[in-house]
């Protein structure tokens, strides 16, 4: 590995921004990445070599990175995800429950006798993936934040249970090992939130930003790093020692600053050089001389989405049960986990990495049909407050928050009545036909009479309304001030 080769490495890796940049897609960054080490690795031009020493080690760290990332995106200091915390564990054990007889029913079809692992994969999840989804879409209510939970739990179970499932062989010693890493980042937590009461993490966040030192990224890192390090020694992998680190931040909440950086260092370094190295390890030209993993393909991805569909049976809608299906970082630690240990026959990986696409896709298509529902993915209700349609013509309608009868407080009468008189001929214009409602907001005749100096626009032009939320008041020139006529 040269400086040169991971030029070409970090150059390819913007294949993921490029294929992510179209905002109907939605095709995650990770996609493109993995496409561009397909292409550069075993299965394509063979480039890039993924047995290279000096890349296999930065990749064990940027893996480390991105479970981080995945683990902070769980949103563990959400307080209205208690109230769901039930609901949300049923569902995820019920998924849990009946992933094993299809899992058992997948390996047996394959021949891969990989029940375990794919029955982790089945009642995975992605907070990664569900929660920037939420969040773009609008989504909110009881039923969204019960989603939260369930992605929440099945995706901090299924990383746990995943190296116990990969290796059914050595599942005692990797149980140790995994308890040995959680101890440890419990213990992590515990001395972090000490400190964050006693202020003095943030004394020390304000000298970092006063100096430009950077004190704050360099303790995550080596707290990571440290982490991972024992992971390995206890034989575990550092997608868990990654994964718990993330869970540490998002208890604790982390610092906008720490997580730009942390955001810089793993999606514009390691995390690309990771991904690039996964897709170049796996070899998709098995997939073509075995149509039994083909058929592995489609198996999981459908019962990934069918299973999550019984949600719908605990009064779920259908949208938000297809939603919690969505599979990104469980399928690419099982692969690149697999891969590290030779656990995966050839072309199982691809098919498991494909698997994760199709989900991907049909949660994407989900949470669009959720947003378009309403807030919490069922039918939009009426709003309790009435206001009357806009044209087709206005721009920009009127908003449900503006009130009514329009205050200004410390305005005075005169300047009230002033305020209120082109909102009120504005509504007055814009009444449908048919009989007027009560309130001053749908009144048909005029309001009070118009001072001179205040001129009557032409057309309900929206740009002409007045800002009653404007804390601004613009007085008028003195030598324009004329009496008031009729007063």
């Amino acid at each position: 590995m040269t400086l040169l080769g991971l030029a070409g490495i970090m150059a390819a890796s913007l294949f993921g921004p490029l294929l992510a940049t179209p905002r109907r897609a939605r095709v995650p960054v990770v996609i493109g990445e993995l496409a561009i080490g397909v292409l550069l690795g075993n299965t394509g031009l063979r480039w890039v070599h993924p047995g290279d020493p000096t890349l296999t080690f930065m990749a064990q760290a940027g893996f480390a990175l991105v479970m981080l990332i995945a683990g902070s995106h769980v949103p563990l200091g959400n307080p209205a995800l208690r109230k769901a915390f039930g609901r949300g564990l049923l569902l995820a054990a019920v998924t849990g429950v009946v992933a094993v007889p299809v899992a058992a029913a997948l390996s047996a079809m394959a021949h891969t006798h990989h029940t375990a692992l794919y029955a982790v994969l089945l009642a995975s999840s992605s907070a990664a993936v569900v929660m920037p989804i939420i969040s773009d879409e609008g989504l909110s209510g009881d039923r969204v934040l019960t989603l939260m939970a369930q992605v929440a739990i099945a995706d901090t179970a299924c990383i746990v249970a995943l190296p116990l499932a990969a290796e059914p062989s050595r599942a005692a010693r990797a149980a140790v090992g995994t308890v040995i890493v959680l101890a440890v980042a419990g213990l992590m937590f515990i001395v972090l939130r000490e400190l964050t009461e006693r202020d003095l993490i943030a004394k020390l966040h304000a000298a970092s930003v006063r100096r430009t030192f950077g004190v704050e990224m360099r303790l995550s890192l080596a707290a990571l790093f440290g982490l991972a390090g024992l992971a390995v020694n206890v034989h575990v992998s550092v997608m868990l020692a990654g994964f718990a680190s993330g869970l540490v931040l998002a208890a604790l909440g982390t610092p906008r600053r720490l997580a730009s950086q942390l955001f810089a260092v793993t999606e514009g370094f390691l995390g690309p050089v990771f991904l690039v190295w996964l897709g170049s390890s796996l070899d998709l030209r098995a997939l073509a001389h075995h149509p039994r993993l083909l058929a592995l393909t489609v198996g999981l991805a459908a019962a990934t989405l069918a299973i999550h569909a019984l949600a719908r049976l605990f009064g779920q809608p259908m949208p938000l049960a297809i939603l919690a299906g969505a599979q990104l970082g469980v399928p690419v630690a099982a692969v690149a986990l697999g891969t590290r240990t030779l656990l995966l026959a050839p072309g199982e990986g691809g098919a498991i990495l494909g698997a994760a696409v199709l989900s991907l896709a049909a949660a994407s298509v989900s949470g669009a049909a959720a947003g378009r529902s309403g807030r919490d993915g069922t039918a939009p209700t009426p709003d309790v407050t009435i206001t009357l349609p806009p044209r087709p013509r206005d721009p920009a309608p009127l908003h449900s928050d503006e009130p009514t009868t329009p205050t200004t407080p410390s305005r005075g009468r005169r300047a009230t009545a002033r305020q209120a008189e082109p909102a009120a001929e504005q509504a007055a214009m814009e009444l449908p036909v048919g009989p007027p409602t009560s309130g001053p907001a749908t009144r048909p005749t005029p309001g009070p009479k118009r001072s001179p100096r205040e001129p009557r626009p032409p057309t309900p032009n929206p740009a002409t309304k007045p800002i009653v939320q404007s804390n601004v008041r613009v007085q008028p020139s003195p030598r324009t001030r004329r009496p008031e006529s009729g007063s």
